[in-house]
Protein backbone atom coordinates (compact mmCIF):
# COMPACT_ATOMS: atom_id res chain seq x y z
CA UNK A 1 0.00 0.00 0.00
CA UNK A 2 1.33 3.63 -0.51
CA UNK A 3 2.52 5.76 2.09
CA UNK A 4 -0.37 8.31 1.29
CA UNK A 5 -2.79 5.65 2.11
CA UNK A 6 -1.01 4.24 5.26
CA UNK A 7 -0.56 7.82 7.00
CA UNK A 8 -4.28 8.50 6.29
CA UNK A 9 -5.36 4.73 8.37
CA UNK A 10 -2.61 5.60 10.90
CA UNK A 11 -4.57 9.03 11.32
CA UNK A 12 -7.37 7.57 11.19
CA UNK A 13 -6.51 4.80 13.84
CA UNK A 14 -4.79 7.00 16.06
CA UNK A 15 -7.44 10.12 15.90
CA UNK A 16 -5.29 13.17 14.63
CA UNK A 17 -5.01 15.00 11.44
CA UNK A 18 -2.76 13.09 8.85
CA UNK A 19 -0.10 16.54 9.27
CA UNK A 20 0.80 15.29 12.36
CA UNK A 21 1.67 11.43 11.39
CA UNK A 22 5.55 10.66 10.42
CA UNK A 23 6.86 7.55 9.23
CA UNK A 24 10.09 7.11 10.40
CA UNK A 25 10.77 3.75 8.27
CA UNK A 26 8.57 4.27 4.95
CA UNK A 27 10.33 0.53 3.27
CA UNK A 28 8.47 -0.99 6.17
CA UNK A 29 5.49 1.23 6.24
CA UNK A 30 4.94 0.64 2.30
CA UNK A 31 5.26 -3.44 3.38
CA UNK A 32 1.74 -2.94 4.90
CA UNK A 33 -1.47 -4.59 3.47
CA UNK A 34 -4.39 -3.76 6.21
CA UNK A 35 -5.86 -1.85 8.59
CA UNK A 36 -4.40 -3.97 10.99
CA UNK A 37 -0.60 -4.08 10.10
CA UNK A 38 -0.73 0.11 10.12
CA UNK A 39 -1.63 -0.79 13.59
CA UNK A 40 1.20 -3.02 14.28
CA UNK A 41 3.44 0.19 12.79
CA UNK A 42 2.09 2.01 15.22
CA UNK A 43 2.43 -0.43 18.05
CA UNK A 44 6.18 -0.78 16.97
CA UNK A 45 6.86 3.05 16.45
CA UNK A 46 7.65 2.89 12.91
CA UNK A 47 4.56 5.25 12.39
CA UNK A 48 3.88 7.86 15.44
CA UNK A 49 2.12 11.15 16.31
CA UNK A 50 3.54 14.10 17.02
CA UNK A 51 2.23 16.35 19.91
CA UNK A 52 0.10 18.89 19.55
CA UNK A 53 1.44 22.01 19.34
CA UNK A 54 -0.16 24.73 21.33
CA UNK A 55 -0.06 28.48 21.41
CA UNK A 56 2.93 30.67 22.43
CA UNK A 57 2.98 33.16 24.86
CA UNK A 58 5.99 34.07 24.22
CA UNK A 59 5.02 37.52 22.35
CA UNK A 60 2.21 38.39 25.06
CA UNK A 61 4.81 38.13 27.70
CA UNK A 62 7.30 40.21 25.63
CA UNK A 63 4.74 42.99 25.17
CA UNK A 64 3.47 42.77 28.91
CA UNK A 65 6.77 43.28 29.55
CA UNK A 66 6.73 46.62 27.54
CA UNK A 67 3.60 47.63 29.56
CA UNK A 68 4.96 47.27 32.75
CA UNK A 69 8.04 49.48 32.20
CA UNK A 70 5.73 52.15 30.80
CA UNK A 71 5.63 51.61 27.23
CA UNK A 72 2.77 51.71 24.85
CA UNK A 73 -0.50 52.30 25.45
CA UNK A 74 -1.14 50.83 28.80
CA UNK A 75 1.19 53.82 30.14
CA UNK A 76 -2.17 56.52 29.08
CA UNK A 77 -4.28 57.78 31.41
CA UNK A 78 -7.21 60.45 30.51
CA UNK A 79 -9.02 61.32 27.78
CA UNK A 80 -8.16 61.62 24.07
CA UNK A 81 -10.95 63.48 23.39
CA UNK A 82 -8.99 66.92 23.55
CA UNK A 83 -7.08 66.80 20.58
CA UNK A 84 -10.63 65.95 18.51
CA UNK A 85 -12.59 68.87 19.92
CA UNK A 86 -9.65 71.22 18.56
CA UNK A 87 -9.69 69.82 15.30
CA UNK A 88 -13.15 69.90 15.15
CA UNK A 89 -13.40 73.71 16.38
CA UNK A 90 -10.85 74.85 14.22
CA UNK A 91 -12.20 72.85 10.99
CA UNK A 92 -15.96 74.91 11.33
CA UNK A 93 -14.08 77.95 12.07
CA UNK A 94 -12.70 77.51 9.22
CA UNK A 95 -15.61 75.56 7.17
CA UNK A 96 -17.16 78.98 8.27
CA UNK A 97 -14.99 80.94 6.82
CA UNK A 98 -15.26 79.61 3.62
CA UNK A 99 -18.57 79.59 2.87
CA UNK A 100 -18.96 83.09 3.67
CA UNK A 101 -15.97 83.78 0.87
CA UNK A 102 -17.60 81.33 -1.57
CA UNK A 103 -18.98 83.45 -4.14
CA UNK A 104 -15.68 85.78 -4.12
CA UNK A 105 -13.79 82.38 -4.80
CA UNK A 106 -12.84 81.65 -7.78
CA UNK A 107 -13.96 78.45 -9.74
CA UNK A 108 -13.07 74.95 -8.45
CA UNK A 109 -11.11 76.87 -5.28
CA UNK A 110 -14.06 76.58 -2.99
CA UNK A 111 -13.67 72.56 -3.20
CA UNK A 112 -10.27 72.44 -3.00
CA UNK A 113 -10.07 74.71 -0.79
CA UNK A 114 -12.52 72.42 1.44
CA UNK A 115 -10.76 69.35 0.91
CA UNK A 116 -7.39 71.26 1.84
CA UNK A 117 -9.35 71.96 5.64
CA UNK A 118 -10.38 68.85 5.59
CA UNK A 119 -6.71 67.43 5.11
CA UNK A 120 -5.87 69.41 8.36
CA UNK A 121 -3.40 71.76 6.03
CA UNK A 122 -4.20 74.89 8.02
CA UNK A 123 -3.25 76.08 11.31
CA UNK A 124 -6.37 78.58 11.50
CA UNK A 125 -8.31 81.01 9.62
CA UNK A 126 -5.79 83.17 9.56
CA UNK A 127 -3.78 80.57 7.29
CA UNK A 128 -6.37 79.69 5.10
CA UNK A 129 -7.11 83.19 4.30
CA UNK A 130 -3.25 83.65 3.29
CA UNK A 131 -3.28 81.06 0.97
CA UNK A 132 -6.55 82.25 -0.64
CA UNK A 133 -4.92 85.13 -1.46
CA UNK A 134 -0.95 84.05 -2.28
CA UNK A 135 -2.43 81.81 -5.05
CA UNK A 136 -4.93 84.63 -6.04
CA UNK A 137 -8.09 82.86 -5.55
CA UNK A 138 -10.34 85.05 -3.88
CA UNK A 139 -11.56 87.92 -6.07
Amino acid sequence: MGLGTVKRLAASIMGVGESRVRIMDAKKAGEALTRDDVRGLIASGTVLALPKSGVGRAKAAAGMAKKRSGRGRGSRKGSRAIGKIMWMRKTRAQRKFLAKVKARLEKGAYRRAYRMVKGNAFKDVAGLRSFLTENKLLK
